[in-house]
């Protein structure tokens, strides 16, 4: 095998629709989807980004989007500014005490930002989830939004869960493994499948499935 040649990325809207051109050539169902304009949604990469990715874990789109606008209004989106609020600025803006820990743990990580944007996909998940409290699901968010890789699927979401359970029409939602495995037929372009079912569970279910 040759060198790795680097990422494949989401850059334009223009490279949604190239994949999801792919993606219905792939797999017929997307082309159901072809009515939805799913969003670029890409962030800048860095602390912040990694940070409102810890904010969102197990926690409602609302409830994530309200604790986040605290974090912003406080200036807590760098590391140094984390570090100094300690324990009791980070409660005061809603963090639970096991996000305080991750958050605190990340701002003292000195994670090269750069450095993990030009690692392949497995290897920059590997190195997210040696952080505490990052587990698979917060280092695919991440390398899907603010890298725009082009394969990455966060399979632990239960928005996609049940977005896939309503475009397949099946009875139960499938769980992580299960979703996982339906994805593989997506590949290279798991992250396009991501935007679209997104798209699908806000325009079916009136909310937004990530923040």
């Amino acid at each position: 095998m040759g060198a790795w040649a680097g990422p494949v990325t989401l850059e334009t809207p223009e490279d949604i629709a190239r994949g999801h051109a792919a993606l219905c050539a792939l797999d017929p169902a997307f082309g159901q989807l072809a009515h939805l304009t799913p969003p670029l949604r890409r962030r800048p990469g860095g602390f912040a980004t990694l940070l409102q990715a810890i904010v969102g874990q197990q926690v409602s789109t609302a409830s994530a989007a309200a604790i986040w606008a605290r974090v912003e209004a406080e200036g807590l989106t760098r590391a140094e500014a984390v570090a100094e609020a300690r324990e009791e600025g980070l409660r005061a803006v809603g963090f639970s005490r096991p996000k305080i820990r991750y958050a605190l743990a990340l701002a003292d990580a000195g994670l090269d930002f750069d450095a993990l944007a030009t690692l392949p996909d497995d290897q920059a998940i590997a190195r997210l989830t040696a952080l505490p409290g990052i587990g698979r699901w917060t280092a695919e968010l991440y390398l899907l939004s603010a890298l725009g890789r082009a394969d990455v699927l966060p399979a632990g979401d239960l928005a996609l869960q049940e977005a896939a359970r309503i475009l397949y029409h099946l009875d139960q939602r499938p769980d992580e493994k299960g979703l996982r495995r339906m994805a593989q037929a997506w590949s290279p372009w798991r992250a396009v499948a991501a935007r679209y079912l997104w798209d699908l569970y806000r325009a079916t279910k009136q909310r937004e499935g990530t923040l």
